[in-house]
């Protein structure tokens, strides 16, 4: 009898071998098929900053269609992509990095720039991925608190900085407080950052940030040799099972970074379903509003019920529990609602992924119930 797979090597194998048979359940049949086996199958996922809006219709379109080519190895398909995304960021194709997932990007960015002596500096709470990896480097991983209202402390980050630094990391907006930095703060860091580092800014959820001063990083790249820029069509394009992900940068850290990747790390149905994504723009101004109506609904709500939230700019935000969350987590687990893990940093804050606007009113329902209300003074 087979073994069981758990969700992520699910992920990888659906990565592998996606057939016509699984494409054509559709979106539902996804949710379902990647659940943990002891999680009901009705469960609702707000853990994982997923879209559940799943990809556009023209992305599904094109993965179904590169079925018929699933028995050849995709490096035209790949071509094209790779061309598509050097147009869009204005870049050469060799200044491209495609990974399975920006996952494989951040991986690959730490075994090129960090070795033993060499050190890492990061926010925290961030996410942990590129944490993990410098550690197997031998790397020395500094963690720089974050400020009072939930942001990268940029002077002390810069402090850090020696001649020993090998990566600075910089999620924005942030996983897991969706807090932003604007395009000056970023600026300004990236000019006093040592030459000597590679500075990696990780805009996975860059697509839902709507505020005014957000310039993406990859605006930046000619003007800062150092900088590497990684973005992912799990988020906002609802991709997360295809696994895609990419990183721009200079032809010379691109090239470092390439030799440390996993070669045919794309499959067709995920480049094919990239390709029309990056093609579908109100796709994407779509899904970037209605994530942000139903986040600020939510957040005005638990506010009305005594509770912080983060001023987030994602699709997740962090609310206040006021006690440690692990017992909330388990709690909303047995309501068959699954919410972020538990932050070492902020133990008493919860991350909630925005769902659906039916999912958000049965969170908040159990909210209510398991989180009392906090009364004014």
């Amino acid at each position: 009898m087979p073994l069981p797979l758990s969700r992520r090597q699910f992920s990888y194998s659906l990565a592998a071998g996606l057939g016509a048979s699984f494409l054509a359940t559709g979106r539902r049949g996804l949710a379902q098929a990647s659940l943990p086996s002891d999680v009901p199958t009705d469960a609702i996922q707000l853990n994982s900053n997923e879209n559940p809006l799943g990809p556009s219709t023209r992305a599904l379109a094109a993965a179904r269609e590169a079925q018929d080519a699933f028995s050849r190895y995709p490096d035209a398909t790949e071509r094209r992509l790779v061309d598509a995304l050097a147009a869009l960021h204005r870049v050469a194709p060799g200044q491209i990095l495609l990974g399975c997932g920006s996952g494989e990007v951040l991986r690959v960015a730490a075994n090129a720039f960090l070795e033993p002596g060499r050190r890492l500096i990061a926010c925290e709470p961030t996410y942990e991925a590129v944490l993990n990896y410098a550690r197997v480097t031998q790397a020395e991983a500094v963690r720089v608190p974050q400020t009072a209202d939930f942001r990268h402390d940029l002077p002390p980050m810069l402090k850090a900085c020696d001649a020993t630094t090998g990566l600075v990391y910089v999620c924005n907006p942030n996983n897991p407080t969706g807090t932003l930095l604007r395009g000056d703060e970023l600026a300004a860091f990236l000019e006093r950052v040592p030459k000597t580092a590679r500075v990696l800014v990780d805009e996975a959820y860059h697509h839902f940030v709507v505020d005014p001063g957000h310039v993406s990083a990859s605006e930046w790249l000619a003007r800062f040799p150092n900088l590497v820029v990684s973005r992912t069509f799990s988020k906002i394009y609802g991709m997360a099972g295809l696994r895609l992900g990419y990183a721009v940068g200079s032809e010379e850290n691109v090239a470092s970074m390439r030799g440390r990747a996993t070669r045919f790390n794309a499959n067709a149905a995920a480049l094919a379903a990239a390709a029309a994504s990056l093609e579908d723009a109100d796709h994407v101004a779509r899904h970037s509003m209605l994530n942000r109506d139903t986040r600020e609904w939510v957040r005005l709500e638990l506010e009305e019920h005594g509770r912080r939230v983060t001023s987030s700019h994602a699709n997740f935000f962090m609310v206040e529990i006021g006690a440690d969350v692990q017992p909330v987590i388990d709690a909303f687990r047995k309501r068959n609602i699954l919410v972020g893990r538990r932050f070492a940093a902020m133990p008493d804050w919860l991350r909630v992924s925005v769902g659906t606007r039916k999912e958000m009113e049965a969170f908040l329902s159990a909210f209510r119930e398991i989180v009392p209300v906090r009364r004014a003074g």
